[in-house]
């Protein structure tokens, strides 16, 4: 299974979502980057995305984004094959 990265804070909705449905898919490790706690991470954040938002995740190198983003990839069938990489 690909590394899996995710910006977040530690009081966004979004982000439990996003760590939900990723757990549900058989992700048990997520590099959580708590972007409220360090606000260099946040510049880091906006830097290599160009969102001020968070979630934003990365499955591997791939970025995928938000929370719409990843729940939009599964319901198309893409996040399954993405995980098995």
């Amino acid at each position: 299974m690909p590394h899996v990265k995710m910006y977040c804070t530690g009081v966004c909705p979004y982000c439990v979502m996003a760590e939900k449905l990723l757990n549900k898919k058989g992700v048990t490790e997520i590099e959580k980057i708590r972007v409220d706690l360090d606000p260099q991470q946040r510049e880091e954040m906006m830097r290599i995305t160009g969102r001020r938002t968070v979630p934003q995740v990365f499955i591997g190198e791939r970025h995928i984004g938000g929370f719409d983003d990843l729940s939009a990839l599964d319901a198309e069938g893409g996040l399954d094959p993405l995980l098995a990489a």
